[in-house]
């Protein structure tokens, strides 16, 4: 199983517009099952005082834990630049998964990383932040990540990826990173 993670909590972001892209070209490729998790889609009742004992992780967060990342073999996270890096709430979700399970969440288990971002640098250094807390968790990156800068220009107003040649290169990516 592969799950695509929409890393941001943010509402009507554009990050989920490319998630969901990646998402489908792999659902169409592919007859393996794949799951889409949306970080700006669930439920935060977890991020709370008792999140770090496990006594303390609320059924939601236990739920989206036992269907989309202790049973995938992999993941393609996409992530947007804030402040020069990948959001919280990717890490703060990271960290609440691993008070159960830690070592069978990530441990073993494969990722691709895309980042984006309104600027030029299609967020490097955050997808750099993501390779390193991943590799500690014992998950294997693509050297391959892949960096779309200018977003904003490469969609329409509907959120729909218009350009072709990132169209062409999120194919490409996703060809690689099921063959990974």
């Amino acid at each position: 199983m592969l799950t695509v993670i929409s890393g941001t909590n943010r509402q009507d972001n554009k990050t989920s517009a490319f998630a969901r892209h990646v998402f489908n070209l792999i659902k169409a490729a592919s007859d393996a099952e794949v799951k889409f998790l949306d970080l700006a889609e669930m439920p935060h009742d977890w991020f709370h005082a008792l999140m770090y004992d496990a006594a303390g992780q609320t059924d939601s967060l236990r739920k989206i834990q036992d269907d989309c990342i202790l049973p995938a073999e992999k993941f393609i996270f996409v992530i947007p630049e804030y402040n020069g890096s990948m959001p919280g709430t990717v890490k703060l979700f990271i960290d609440a998964c691993s008070i159960r399970e830690y070592s069978k969440n990530f441990k073993g288990k494969k990722a691709g990383l895309i980042g984006c971002s309104s600027g030029r640098a299609g967020n490097l250094r955050g997808l750099e932040h993501l390779t390193g807390v991943l590799n500690y968790l014992g998950c294997t990156v693509m050297p391959n990540r892949l960096p779309v800068s200018g977003i904003g220009d490469l969609m329409n107003d509907k959120n729909e990826i218009t350009d072709e040649k990132t169209v062409e290169v999120l194919e490409k990516f996703t060809k690689d990173f099921t063959a990974f």
